[in-house]
């Protein structure tokens, strides 16, 4: 069955509340969506592991695809983006999931490129949230988060700070920073901003899933980060949104490229994602994006999926299962905070999709 673990506390809201879509036609209890009706969706109790960046979207959604198509359970494992594509490339786990898409060395140890597909499934934000219960709204701009993650900026009344915040009483404590200490998606679009706007971020630390922290204390998945922030006075970290709502967590305004201060958002999402009308596994970066609107930390997450199950029934339940998700089961991200895929980039999806074989057959046409 699935498995809700770590964020059951606050997604069994989500899953009650949530959008029942519609699947891609089948035998179970769902109406047909794109694909004729009936068709054989595939069966079978499938397994995915990865990134903690979609994993509130991913629980949700899974979770409700099952119920709709009961011959399809879904049990995945956030357990980080780098540790999820370890497990694909041992082939531990039918599909993995990373916010980045695979790197060629990766690519190689999993067995080429002609062995898998990357999949586009959602589109979110990551947000700069902070512990200061006396400061309700602290602006902040791409200097000051990179020289506070450099160790530059170590009191909240630094100078840097109180500029870009006037009138506000900020206090003279120290800052926590609070970090990933796994191999991260989050953390790949959080120093992929860095780098943009920092060249010293650039040069010293760079951009990567895992990189060596010049300062402040590292948690395991975006759970452990936002928990970390919200036990600890002072602190600061990055956390993906659905993390920072569903826990009421403080979240700062960013600087974005266009000099407007705006908070991390479904629309600065998709605002930024409207910067890349190309997207693939080797161009999606959307950082810093142009535009009045748009959240300057922003990114893709992404399922890996092999290009052929030799197990039929399993291999056409992922591609049924992903062809839903990134179409009607995009309603299901709404409430937990994930922009939808934009047209282009859901297309790419499905593209991708028709690489898969079952059982030595392509599922879609």
């Amino acid at each position: 069955m699935l498995r809700v673990s770590f964020i059951t506390r606050f997604l069994l809201v989500g899953v009650a509340a949530a959008i029942v879509g519609t699947a891609c036609g089948g035998t179970g209890t769902g109406t047909a969506g794109a694909s004729p009706s009936p068709v054989d969706i595939g069966s079978g109790a499938l397994t995915g592991a990865g990134a903690t960046f979609p994993a509130p979207f991913y629980q949700t959604a899974f979770y409700n695809y099952s119920q709709m198509y009961s011959q399809v359970t879904i049990n995945y494992q956030p357990v980080g983006s780098g540790a999820g594509i370890q497990q694909f490339i041992k082939q531990t786990v039918d599909f993995g999931a990373s916010d980045v898409p695979m790197a060629a060395a990766d690519i190689t140890s999993a067995g080429g490129p002609s062995t898998l597909t990357q999949v586009p499934t959602t589109l979110g934000v990551i947000s700069v949230a902070y512990n200061l219960p006396a400061v309700s709204k602290l602006m902040l701009d791409g200097p000051a988060v990179a020289n506070i993650f450099l160790g530059h900026i170590t009191k909240w009344n630094d100078p840097a700070l109180t500029a870009l915040n006037p009138g506000v009483n900020l206090p003279s404590t120290s800052i926590t920073v609070v970090h990933r200490s796994d191999g991260s998606g989050t953390t790949f679009h959080f120093t992929d901003y860095l780098s943009k706007i920092s060249p010293e971020w650039k040069t010293k630390v760079g951009n990567a899933k895992s990189v060596s922290w010049p300062v402040g204390i590292g948690g395991s998945g975006n759970q452990a980060v936002a928990q970390a922030v919200t036990q600890t006075a002072g602190s600061i970290g990055y956390v993906e949104l659905a993390y920072v709502v569903q826990t009421a967590m403080q979240q700062a305004y960013l600087k974005n490229a266009n000099g407007k201060f705006v908070q991390a958002s479904v629309a600065g999402a998709t605002a930024a994602a409207a910067s890349n009308t190309d997207v693939s596994p080797t161009n999606f970066s959307i950082t810093n994006a142009p535009g009045d609107t748009a959240y300057p930390i922003a990114g893709f997450s992404w399922v890996i999926l092999r290009t052929s199950y030799s197990d039929a029934a399993k291999g056409k339940a992922v591609v049924y299962l992903f062809k839903w998700l990134v179409t009607t089961g995009q309603a299901q991200g709404a409430a937990l905070e994930y922009a939808p895929l934009p047209t282009a980039v859901a297309n790419l999806a499905l593209t991708n999709l028709k690489l898969v074989t079952a059982g030595g057959s392509p599922v879609l046409s």
